[in-house]
C-alpha cells in the first residue's frame, strides 16, 4: 500500500469517527431515555408485584386470624370484613363466609352471601352453580317441594358439574312427595352414571335399599370390569 492510500484510509477513519461523535451528541439523549424506561420500568413492575403480594398475603393473614376464632358468629364476621381483588378468590370467601353464618344459625345473611355469589354473571360457573346448590339446601326449610325441585332441575342439567348431586336431591324430594317410583329410577341413573363417585353411589344403594328395592348393580359391574381391563 502506497503512502498515499495511507493517508487517505487514515482521513476516511477519522470522518467516520468524526460522524459517530456527532451522531452520539445529536441523538444519545436517546439512549438515555430508553435506558431510564426500561430501569423505571422494570422497577415498576417489581414494586407491583411486591404491593400485589404484600396484599395478598395480608389478606391471607386475615383469613387465617378469623379462622382461630372460637364462635362461628366471629368468624362469620371477621370473614365477612376481608377484601379479595381476584373475583375467584373472593366467591370461595364468601362461600366460606357463608359456612359460617350458617353455622351461627345465621340462615338470612348466610343466604344472602350465597346468593350474591350465585347471582354474579362475571365469576366462573362452577362458583354460581355451588353458592346455588348450598342456597337451595340451606332454604329447605321456607322452600316448598316444588320450588326447590325447579332448582334443582336447572343444576341438574348435562354437563352441570353439580348434576348427580342436584339428582340426589330431587330423589329424596320425590320420596318426599310420595313418588317412590321415580325415585328408584333416579337412584338407579346415579348409580349406573359413569361419573358418580363411590360415596355417591354408597348414598343411592342405601336409599334404594331402605326402600325396599333391591339395585341393579348390572352396569355397575360392568363399569368396575371394563375399567380393570
Amino acid at each position: 500500500m502506497s503512502n498515499t492510500d495511507s493517508f487517505i484510509e487514515e482521513v476516511t477513519e477519522e470522518v467516520r469517527r468524526d460522524k459517530l461523535f456527532a451522531a452520539l451528541r445529536k441523538y444519545g439523549w436517546i439512549g438515555a431515555v430508553a435506558v431510564l424506561a426500561i430501569v423505571g420500568g422494570a422497577a415498576y413492575s417489581e414494586y407491583n408485584k411486591s404491593q400485589v403480594r404484600a396484599q395478598a398475603e395480608a389478606a391471607g393473614d386475615a383469613m387465617l386470624a378469623a379462622l382461630r376464632l372460637e364462635e362461628s358468629s366471629d368468624r362469620a364476621a371477621a370473614l365477612a370484613e376481608v377484601d379479595l381483588e381476584n373475583p375467584s378468590a373472593n366467591a370461595i370467601l364468601a362461600l366460606m363466609t357463608a359456612a359460617e353464618q350458617s353455622d351461627a344459625g345465621e340462615t338470612v345473611a348466610a343466604n344472602e352471601t350465597l346468593q350474591s355469589v350465585a347471582n354474579a354473571q362475571g365469576l366462573p360457573l362452577i362458583y354460581r352453580q355451588i353458592a346455588a346448590f348450598k342456597a337451595l339446601g340451606l332454604s329447605a326449610g321456607d322452600l316448598s317441594a316444588e320450588e326447590r325441585r325447579a332448582g334443582y332441575e336447572q343444576l341438574s342439567q348435562p354437563g352441570n358439574q353439580l348434576r348427580l348431586l342436584a339428582q340426589e336431591q330431587l330423589g329424596l324430594i320425590d320420596i318426599e312427595t310420595g313418588d317412590i317410583d321415580a325415585a328408584l329410577l333416579r337412584f338407579q341413573g346415579i348409580i349406573d352414571d359413569s361419573e358418580t363417585t363411590s360415596d355417591l353411589q354408597q348414598r343411592a344403594l342405601q336409599v334404594m335399599v331402605a326402600l325396599g328395592t333391591e339395585p341393579d348393580l348390572s352396569q355397575l359391574t360392568r363399569s368396575v370390569i371394563s375399567s380393570d381391563q
